[in-house]
């Protein structure tokens, strides 16, 4: 019978391996790590585990091949991928291909706490069952519009009739993260990148967690509610919780490298 783990680390390097689990364990998390991903795979035949963090250049199988592996044969497993070349198309690729968050290297602590506390709790919300066994995806999120398109499931962008978008974050990552106690904005008239960060949410227990932005452009307006009532977010993520209205640089090619919402389960 499978044993129930909580995150299996991947990664070539023994002092990542070592420096995660030792933050890992540290929190009461139970690792266990590999150095390639077929070992990898090996250990998920054997063991239950609640979330993956895998480094993208390894020997014999990539990151990218991990997690599709995962994605097909253990789908109920988050996959956080990490790596030292970190570059806007390795963030962009990653969440397009199904991981639940990027971390380059080198990472603090905290951050990488941030990123597996989101995604621990977004394995509870996939495993919401029916009574039939499916999922039912909306016991846990508000679908993003149809007209939107996603950066995985942690921000999105909303095309506007005047040449503008606007950007927020979806209501899953709004649901992984605790109370919202405010945000640490960019200012206007800054440019932002598609898969870099473009603003930080904090928590009421003290935890910070970084939004990546789907789409590049300069920053025309903040959302002025935000500042005085940062939890609108987690009420109405897709209209009034807004984060920025930006004028897209290159919304074409960059649309292309996103997720169109429409029956969406995130």
């Amino acid at each position: 019978m499978a044993s129930d783990l909580d995150i299996l680390v991947i990664d070539d390097e023994d002092v990542v391996l070592e420096a995660v689990s030792h933050i890992c364990t540290a929190e009461g998390m139970r690792t266990e790590t590999a150095h390639d991903g077929t070992t990898a795979l090996r250990a998920l035949e054997h063991h239950r585990f609640r979330l993956v963090l895998c480094d993208i250049m390894m020997p014999m199988m990539d990151g990218f091949q991990v997690l599709e592996q995962v994605q097909r044969r253990f789908p109920e497993t988050p996959v956080i991928i990490s790596t030292g070349f970190s570059t806007v198309e390795n963030a962009v690729k990653s969440l397009y291909a199904g991981a639940i968050d990027f971390i380059p290297k080198p990472f603090t602590a905290d951050e990488l706490l941030s990123s597996i506390s989101r995604g621990l709790r977004y394995r509870e919300f996939i495993n919401l069952r029916r009574p039939d066994g499916t999922v039912d995806p909306s016991m846990f999120t508000v679908p993003c519009p149809p007209r939107y398109y996603r950066l995985g499931y942690m921000s999105w962008v909303a095309l506007e009739n005047d040449g503008t978008a606007l950007i927020g974050i979806s209501h899953a990552f709004a649901r992984t993260i605790d109370q919202i106690s405010g945000f640490d904005f960019i200012e206007e008239q800054e440019d932002i990148v598609q898969g870099i960060h473009c603003a930080r949410v904090r928590t009421v227990p003290g935890m910070t967690h970084t939004i990546l932005s789907p789409i590049s452009g300069r920053v025309i307006m903040k959302n002025p509610e935000l500042e005085a009532n940062p939890n609108v977010v987690e009420k109405d993520p897709y209209f009034a919780g807004w984060l920025y209205r930006v004028i897209p640089s290159e919304p074409e090619y960059e649309l292309a490298h996103l997720i169109p919402c429409g029956s969406d389960s995130v």
